[in-house]
């Protein structure tokens, strides 16, 4: 079931029309809405509309019963001013598709009309659109839907594009493919006073001053011996924006980030812990929330196989990869079936992610959709 130059040529469009309209997590309506009018066209046995938000899962089934193998790609953009002369840069202020998830949703554009002309032999295939990747939400999101049960898969694919990676060239590993994060926002309170008496007020700083170089000094391991840890401050602000005014509150957001979930349990615990250390040594109220929350990635053995098989059969260029910092909440779909990511290389020169001159690149549509295809028909014939 090739797809054909003028397919390409059609998806290729219909990306760059994506590009122009990002939506940022949790606001994917026109986004999901385009990817409906597109399914529709595909003739699909099923439509899900609303999963975990704005989600969109498309099924084809086969003739025979079968595993179920589902294919995710991601719905949102960036809060990222695009900086770009192409014709059909972005066309809302502020935000762009930095990350590729508009040739994500091609690629999976791609599957469908390919499954239109000829359904597997067997089991059911699942096209995921997912809402809210970029902050952590969206696939915990579509799993806690009542709406994904009966869609739950035996195997579970997806692809991020990479630059610094030869364009077209795959990387794949089994175990660990992206690190566990979290948010931490630690708010500090304690009591204004006058600037010309900040004796009579408790000031947070002297906290947050003591809290910055600690949390740098939890960095420890590597990516490579499977206990990374790191703790980023990412933003901190104490007062008012005033001279006349000691502070008497304050905020330090960290970070978090660690190769496994459980790390991430002892992480989250200990950098509490700090912190109301250092509340209490300096007489501050302290409470804490959690925010952009991803669980870690992790790729099955077998299901990683079915990948590398697949690239081997298509005859594209393929390395053993490497686990990335960087999280990626398809990790999620790991507690509901055997799954798999590779990389797909952007290019080795090409702007990196989340860069404002970000841009997918096109030829990638038809690389993807062949493996993900291939994967298909080695899994359900």
């Amino acid at each position: 079931m090739p797809l054909t130059d003028t397919d390409l040529s059609d998806l290729t469009l219909w990306r760059r029309q994506l590009h122009a309209m990002p939506e940022v997590s949790g606001a994917e309506h026109e986004t999901a809405a385009e990817v409906v009018r597109f399914l529709e066209k595909t003739e699909p046995d099923v439509i899900v509309t609303g999963l975990g938000g704005t989600g969109v899962a498309a099924v084809f089934s086969g003739h025979e019963p079968g595993p179920t193998v589902l294919f995710r790609c991601e719905l949102d953009a960036l809060p990222i001013a695009e900086i770009s002369d192409l014709p059909y840069r972005s066309r809302i202020a502020g935000k762009g598709h930095m990350c590729g998830h508009d040739g994500h949703m091609a690629t999976l554009a791609a599957l469908a009309l390919a499954f239109q002309r000829k359904r597997p032999a067997r089991g059911r295939v699942v096209l995921l659109f997912q809402p809210a990747e970029e902050n952590g939400a969206g696939a915990a999101a579509v799993l806690a839907d009542a709406k994904f049960k009966p869609l739950t898969p035996d195997f579970s694919f997806a692809l991020h594009n990479m630059p610094g990676i030869a364009l077209g060239t795959s990387w794949i590993k089994d175990g660990p493919a992206n690190c566990a994060s979290a948010g931490l926002t630690i708010r500090l309170t304690g009591k204004t006073a006058h600037a010309s008496m900040p004796e009579t007020g408790i000031s947070p700083a002297p906290a947050i001053a003591a809290l910055i170089p600690a949390f740098a000094a939890l960095a420890k391991g590597t990516l490579e011996d499977g206990d990374l840890t790191l703790a980023t401050v990412t933003h901190v602000a104490i007062g008012e924006a005033a001279f006349g005014i000691a502070p008497g509150d304050g905020e330090i957001w960290v970070t978090l980030r660690t190769v496994s979930d459980d790390q991430m349990a002892a992480l989250k615990d200990k950098a509490e812990r700090m912190a109301r250390g250092a509340a209490e040594a300096h007489g501050l109220a302290v409470s804490f929330s959690y925010h952009d929350q991803f669980g870690h990635c992790r790729n099955d053995p077998q299901a990683a196989n079915i990948i590398r098989r697949a690239i081997a059969a298509e005859d594209l260029p393929f390395e053993e990869g490497k686990a990335f910092r960087a999280s990626e909440d398809f990790g999620r779909f790991g507690t509901v079936s055997k799954s798999a990511m590779f990389f797909l290389g952007a290019g080795e020169k090409h702007p990196a992610l989340h860069n404002p001159d970000y841009d997918f690149p096109d030829a990638l549509i038809g690389i993807g959709s062949r493996i993900f295809l291939r994967i298909a028909s080695d899994v359900l014939g």
